[in-house]
């Protein structure tokens, strides 16, 4: 129960959509114990690939701390020595070619030199079910991963492989990891944390919040989900090109983005990064059902903000609880 919109979102916020510190607190340091475990696997097998681990990389949103719960999966990239390996690009898939007399040799598709993804990810999955404490887990390739489905801990980790380039001609480098068809495929996670970050800062450190109830909007049964990457481009993109500074209230933000949000979603949205090209592969139908229920819900939040200008508090709270669910603490 809340007396105020402000509680009843501070609420909302603490018991329903941040992370709890403690639960964060324990992730790190299992992944940080994992990423040790990891390290050792070439010295116990010298068929394992050679690492490059001053090339290993958290991304994905819990890095980012834009996750909300629950907190389901942590995202790894584990750095591999190329030791004269050379790629080619053909679109976007890129093609790895491995000198003779390496470990990643024998993980080339059959007759060939070229790096079979799928092999090197498996090679990560059968070291992994030799790890002691990890016995009891399910550990499997899914996509561009491999992953780790611990019995101890609610969450995952996604371990993927990836190869760091040297300088290319216009002076970038990029990570190049599996892309889920056995070949391989150009990132760099680091242009998406930066971006997060300092538009964030640019907005005095109140975007967090903004994006984490945006994404609890998007994870309600009533509104067909968009992926969480998609929507976090989404939110930057309207404050990168914004001048004045955000509201230190989250709720206040939320006509704003859902505004945005109905419009853009019927557009393509070009990969930040400069690499995929359009990453927004909705359907048709998908981007209409999404674009209306933003529109609608925006049109509850300026509703709600009024409701709250004009001291109703009461009448706020009903109308946010239509954008955000039952979670939102209700008047009294």
């Amino acid at each position: 129960m809340a007396k105020t919109v402000v509680a009843a979102i501070d609420q909302l916020l603490r018991d329903s959509i941040n992370l709890d510190k403690d639960v964060v607190k324990t992730a790190r340091a299992s992944r940080d114990w994992l990423l040790g475990q990891i390290t050792a696997l070439p010295v116990k097998d010298e068929a394992f690939p050679r690492l490059y681990l001053d090339k290993n990389l958290h991304y994905g949103s819990f890095a980012r701390g834009t996750k909300i719960r629950a907190l389901d999966d942590i995202d790894l990239i584990v750095g591999v020595s190329a030791l004269g390996t050379t790629y080619s690009e053909t679109g976007h898939t890129v093609t790895l070619r491995v000198p003779d007399g390496i470990a990643l040799r024998n993980l080339c598709y059959d007759g060939t030199n070229h790096l079979n993804s799928r092999k090197v990810i498996n090679a990560f999955v059968g070291r992994l079910t030799e790890i002691p404490q990890y016995k009891t887990a399910e550990i499997k390739r899914n996509g561009s991963a491999a992953v780790l489905n611990l019995t101890s801990y609610p969450w995952n980790f996604d371990i993927v492989p990836g190869f760091f380039t040297t300088p290319e001609w216009d002076g970038r480098t990029y990570y190049l990891i599996p892309d889920g068809n056995g070949q391989w495929m150009k990132t760099d996670p680091r242009i998406d944390e930066q971006r997060t970050y300092s538009i964030n800062k640019r907005h005095g450190g109140y975007l967090w919040n903004v994006m984490r109830l945006t994404k609890f909007w998007n994870k309600r049964r009533s509104v067909r989900t968009m992926p969480s990457y998609l929507l976090e481009c989404m939110v930057l993109n309207l404050y990168e090109s914004r001048l004045n500074q955000a509201s230190a209230r989250p709720e206040a933000e939320i006509p704003r983005v859902l505004r945005h949000i109905s419009h853009t979603v019927l557009t393509d949205i070009n990969d930040p990064k400069g690499i995929q090209g359009n990453i927004n592969t909705l359907t048709r139908d998908d981007r209409i059902q999404i674009s209306t229920k933003a529109s609608t819900h925006a049109q509850d939040a300026e509703t709600a903000l009024n409701d709250q200008a004009r001291g109703d508090e009461r009448a706020a709270i009903i109308r946010w609880a239509e954008v955000f669910g039952t979670d939102l603490p209700a008047y009294g």
